[in-house]
């Protein structure tokens, strides 16, 4: 069992300062955070775009190249989980949460709200509504997560190093990987981990009280996100240590089965034809239009710059905060697959998903305000779903599936991030100790209520867009190590091949 490194001790005083700032001065976290987030997104949302679209170029390359034959581990190793076990811990790990959280939410505030092309109420701005869903939610946020939990398989698995972030960068600054330099990349890293973590736990406890207010009357305020979250903590508690075999794979597969639930009787009680057809028009609009909105930056229009800070960046900024923690944990299930495989499950499959989802439940919501049927976009962000869910066949059933399945989600991303965490800090060990995990869980549990005590989900968004700036040049990095290490492979494997055949 190994002991917390150095990167545990600096992480933990650098997160409790945080937690002592967010209690005792909320009003001035707010205002910091937001200057901040204000000035990251105006000064650097055309790096957002750049390096995040490099990282889809980078995945779509590796699945069609001859590198996708290499196996994440040696030739001899097998999957250790089913394809289907796979595939649900790391969809629940990856988006969790937030889908279900901006699942008619954001496809309704585009439509209705706000539009990204200023086509507010109309056809048209129904189309782009759910096209920039897509974009938001589609291949570009799973490359993130593709990039740095490729990287970590690769190098752990296939080359034998320790799984850590710092780690993958040999190849680029060699022995300083161990020393210095390796332990800074290694703190940027848990402190965006807890910061994303956190955040998406905040979302969590904010819908789940929206879902309890707009169904028994129950407040929607801060005490009783306080409560929810100390419930979830316990929860996910229980299940972190029961370990990555029981406890996350259970809750996961549980995951899978309450929203494919949840999908499938909204899909059969909300209008069917109706999103099965906007589905299809807008897969066509989303893959005509990629490369457009992936450079997208309205340099001379102020108002769709602002939609942009507002979604597009924010949206970059939240995968990249969320990748250290989802990468390192998609890496340590996915030992034995090969590189094509890995980007065709963790790339296409998991976007492909989340289409038919947003279609189903954001297309439902836009169909009920077309219609005139309801007005949802009137409603709180957290309470959208619950809303569409009331104008349906069986809505109150929907609705407590999915306050349950939101607690599941809760719990997994929760006891994945202690799991990731206590990783990170004990220089890469595959089973962190208990004590190790309790604190994490203790730290994020705070962070998280710190956050929504000082600004609620303004604070949340703001202080992610911080977190993710510092750790987007360490992914940028990262990916640079995987090419030129693969490389190195593949000249290594040819020449072997000229000297078998001489």
């Amino acid at each position: 069992m190994k002991k917390p490194s150095v990167v545990f001790y600096v992480s933990v005083s650098v997160l409790i300062l945080l937690v002592f700032v967010g209690v005792a001065m909320p009003a001035t976290l707010e205002s910091v955070t937001g200057s901040l987030q204000s000035y990251i997104t105006d000064a650097f949302g055309w790096y957002y775009l750049i390096v995040v679209t490099m990282f889809v170029v980078v995945c779509l390359y590796l699945l069609v190249s001859p590198a996708g034959r290499i196996k994440l581990g040696k030739q001899e190793d097998k999957p250790e989980f089913s394809r289907p076990t796979w595939l649900a811990m790391l969809f629940s790990a990856g988006m969790g949460i937030g889908l279900v959280f901006y699942g008619a939410a954001e496809p309704i505030s585009h439509y209705a709200i706000s539009s990204p092309t200023g086509e507010v109420g109309t056809d048209q701005g129904m189309k782009d509504a759910m096209r920039f869903t897509f974009f938001h939610w589609g291949i570009h946020a799973w490359a993130i997560y593709g990039i740095v939990a490729l990287c970590l398989a690769y190098f752990t698995f296939r080359k034998g190093e320790v799984g850590l972030i710092s780690a993958t960068l040999k190849p680029i600054i060699g022995k300083q990987a161990n020393g210095l330099i390796g332990k800074v990349i290694d703190v940027i890293a848990v402190i965006a981990t807890v910061i994303g973590v956190a955040t998406t736990l905040g979302f969590g406890a904010v819908q789940i009280n929206g879902g309890v207010s707009y169904l028994f009357g129950i407040p929607s305020n801060i005490t009783i996100q306080f409560l929810i979250v100390l419930v979830v903590t316990v929860l996910f508690m229980i299940s972190a240590l029961t370990g990555l075999g029981k406890g996350i794979k259970i809750l996961s597969n549980a995951n899978m089965f309450l929203a494919f639930a949840l999908f499938l009787l909204m899909f059969i009680f909300g209008p069917t034809l109706f999103t099965l057809n906007l589905f299809t028009d807008t897969i066509g609009t989303y893959l005509q239009n990629l490369v457009r909105m992936s450079f997208r930056i309205a340099p001379l229009n102020q108002e769709n710059r602002s939609w942009i800070n507002g979604w597009t960046i924010f949206y970059w900024a939240w995968w990249i905060a969320w990748s250290p923690f989802v990468g390192i944990f998609i890496a340590r299930v996915s030992k034995g697959r090969t590189i094509r495989e890995f980007v065709t499950y963790v790339l296409l499959v998991p976007s492909l998903i989340g289409f038919i989802w947003f279609s189903i439940f954001g297309g439902s919501a836009m169909f009920l305000e077309h219609e005139g049927i309801a007005s949802i976009s009137k409603l709180a962000t957290e309470e959208v779903l619950f809303g569409v869910f009331a104008n349906y066949t069986m809505g109150k059933t929907l609705s407590i599936i999915a306050i349950i399945l939101i607690g599941t989600f809760f719990i997994t991303s929760a006891d994945s991030g202690t799991y990731v965490l206590g990783m990170m800090t004990t220089n890469g060990s595959p089973n962190p100790s208990n004590p190790i995990k309790i604190i994490w869980g203790v730290l994020l549990t705070a962070i998280a209520l710190v956050l929504l005590y000082s600004g609620g989900l303004q604070a949340l968004q703001n202080t992610m867009i911080i977190a993710a700036l510092p750790f987007s040049i360490i992914m940028a990095l990262m990916t640079i190590s995987l090419i030129k290490d693969l490389n190195k492979e593949a000249k290594e494997r040819k020449s072997k091949k000229l000297v078998g055949t001489k």
